[in-house]
């Protein structure tokens, strides 16, 4: 069979523009609601979507007056998902550096089981002071040390998955022995972040480990995604942009000893979609009438770590922004905004409506032939193995995608018609891991 594309829907309260709640048929409390919830993933199932996808941190993201801010804990909300799908792979963003490794290894084992081995773990490392102040400290850990916290954060993991044998389990009633003892073992591990000595209370799940996401570009991010992550989202706004990191993530994967082709890139894309391309430019046009400026202008400024009142509307950056290496968190998506808006010359308030919508990720406003063009233009070029989908309103976005352009790339032969696996890994193409101990 021909390559074929991997869809994941990023699932974002009211959906990814920030003004999208304010349109008048949005559900305003969508970000707190089950059956919303409920409602989306069973349009991105019955589309054929790999997985589904939850964003998350230890802080308030945002004032809390600019858009829906309130945010259930993802795993709970997707272990509530179980339930009313069936296929469809459930991805949750988690914390190692405001998390311990046993009690998230222990969540995500659990999670895979309930669901049938479709569970995945974006790995996030949480830039912020703010973050950081909600855990006793003061200041965040150096960019560097949450690295490598985070790389012996997951050693420990894997080191818990597997504590238990696959054959471990082998309920003999007839000899009362519900398991060998003898294949579940302590790992007694001692590193510079971390003391646990094991083993998991978890037998090894359908995965053996859940699908493992990283998201960060920088170089510390993208040399962690090289050695670790199965699949990888990042925010790139241009095609060659997309070839260019694309290429380099492929590059790292095989220097650190891997197959490039177990690494899946999904860039980023928030689809506006109309039945023609006045009509998406209207929705698009709409939206970006719907922000505002006086909560959008603050939270650029604490991404580019200067003062709000030092951003007029009406001209471009300063030329004095703080050097990237005085940044310790976010850098990458800090930099790729910086480098937009000084090569295409933004004011402030273009700057914002550009962002208003993907935050740096591909914005595209066209209709259903339109979008399925770009995606296929990145797939077929070296640009992408799929897409991380972020409809810019929610449900319609994903409800347009799902009835117009799903169908549009199933009939290139680019996407499934139907699942052929039951599993997470399954969907994506990736190998389960083997056991350190199997015979």
């Amino acid at each position: 069979m021909s390559r074929q594309l991997h869809l994941n829907l990023f699932l974002h309260d009211t959906g990814h523009h920030e003004a999208s709640w304010r349109l008048p048929g949005s559900d305003p409390y969508a970000n707190l609601s089950l059956a919303a919830h409920q409602h989306l993933a069973r349009v991105a199932e019955d589309a054929k979507f790999d997985s589904v996808f939850l964003a998350d941190s230890p802080v308030l993201w945002s004032d809390p007056g600019r858009r829906p801010s309130g945010k259930l804990e993802p795993t709970l909300l997707l272990a509530a998902l179980i339930g009313s799908t069936s296929r469809i792979g459930l991805i949750a963003t988690a914390s190692t550096s405001y998390n311990e490794p046993y009690n998230l290894a222990r969540r995500f084992a659990s999670l895979d089981h309930l669901s049938g081995g479709r569970a995945g773990w974006n790995i996030v490392t949480t830039a912020g002071a703010d973050a950081a102040r909600n855990f006793g400290l003061d200041d965040q850990p150096l960019h560097v040390d949450r690295y490598e916290r985070a790389g012996e954060f997951l050693d420990v993991s894997k080191k818990l998955w597997d504590s238990w044998a696959d054959d471990a389990v082998i309920a003999d009633k007839e000899a009362g022995v519900h398991a060998r003892s003898d294949r579940v073992r302590k790992i007694n591990h001692r590193g510079r972040f971390f003391r646990v000595d094991g083993p998991l209370n978890v037998p090894r799940s359908p995965q053996a480990w859940p699908l493992l996401v990283q998201a960060g570009s920088s170089e510390d991010g993208k040399e962690f995604a090289a050695r670790h992550a199965e699949a990888i989202f990042t925010a790139q706004p241009t095609l060659a942009e997309s070839q260019a990191f694309y290429a380099d993530i492929k590059r790292r994967a095989a220097a650190a000893g891997r197959d490039p082709d177990h690494v899946v890139v999904l860039p980023g894309i928030v689809p506006v979609i109309g039945d023609t391309e006045a009509e998406a430019r209207e929705l698009d046009a709409e939206l970006e009438r719907l922000i505002a400026p006086e909560y959008a202008v603050v939270t650029l400024a604490h991404l580019l770590r200067v003062p709000a009142e030092s951003l007029d509307l009406d001209k471009p950056l300063p030329e004095d922004l703080p050097p990237e290496e005085a940044i310790e968190g976010a850098k990458s998506r800090r930099t790729l905004i910086v480098d937009w808006a000084r090569r295409e010359n933004l004011t402030v308030r273009q700057l914002i409506g550009k962002l208003g919508g993907g935050r740096g990720h591909r914005t595209f406003a066209g209709t259903p032939v339109q979008i399925a063009d770009t995606i296929q233009e990145y797939f077929e070029n070296g640009a992408a193995d799929g897409f991380n989908i972020m409809p810019a309103v929610l449900p319609s976005g994903v409800e347009a995608f799902a009835a117009k352009v799903v169908p549009i790339l199933q009939e290139r032969g680019l996407f499934r018609t139907s699942y052929e696996g039951t599993t997470l890994r399954e969907h994506y193409g990736l190998p389960r891991p083997g056991h350190p101990g199997a015979a």
